[in-house]
């Protein structure tokens, strides 16, 4: 945890659910894998979860072309093409339900939890370069009035890609409140009077 970033043990264990970024004890017993383990272990993924969202398509009759890929330590599935908005949802609750439910096709499979990152019709690639814009101009507003800025409520996820965006502008943020809820407050630097 950086010191830039305050973030709860809730929180952590939130975002950890949401995005997988949890804490390396869970994985304390496993042997260290190569990259190339960790690379064909998330390309597994992949392809269990590209299987599983197939056959979903399948089922609902709807057209869509499943990519894969594996970005960082985690397998991303995007599904494109087609008119597919109806399973992002609003604001992204439809997209957020196939996602856990794919994590689980891919555990029943793999007996692994899995950090898979699923987005549909780019929705949450378009989504991250929003936040990251809201989180560079909070940051601004900060650092020009030396007020603390209070955002909107926003997902684990969310908060994540603001809080993120916030370090990077050199600023410290929290978040506060309960879910559903719980917002990310932008604070201005620390001073070195103080």
């Amino acid at each position: 945890m950086s010191d830039t970033t305050a973030v709860t043990e809730a929180e952590a264990e939130s975002v950890e659910s949401e995005l997988g970024d949890g804490p390396a004890a869970e994985g304390a017993d496993k042997p260290v894998e190569s990259a190339a383990e960790r690379i064909a272990r998330l390309e597994r993924e992949g392809d269990i979860a590209a299987d599983y969202l197939e056959g979903l398509l399948d089922i609902a009759d709807l057209d869509g072309d499943i990519d894969m890929d594996v970005e960082g330590d985690r397998a991303s599935v995007s599904i494109v093409g087609g008119k597919l908005s109806h399973l992002v949802g609003a604001e992204g609750e439809v997209l957020d339900a196939l996602q856990e439910l794919t994590r689980l096709a891919v555990l029943r499979e793999t007996g692994e939890r899995s950090r898979l990152m699923l987005d549909i019709d780019g929705h949450r690639a378009t989504r991250r370069s929003e936040l990251t814009r809201i989180g560079t101009e909070a940051a601004r507003k900060v650092a020009e009035s030396g007020e603390p800025v209070k955002l909107s409520p926003m997902s684990p996820f969310e908060r994540k890609v603001v809080h993120d965006a916030v370090a990077a502008a050199g600023l410290r943020s929290e978040s506060e409140g309960e879910e559903p809820n719980r917002c990310v407050v932008v604070l201005p630097a620390v001073s070195q009077s103080a």
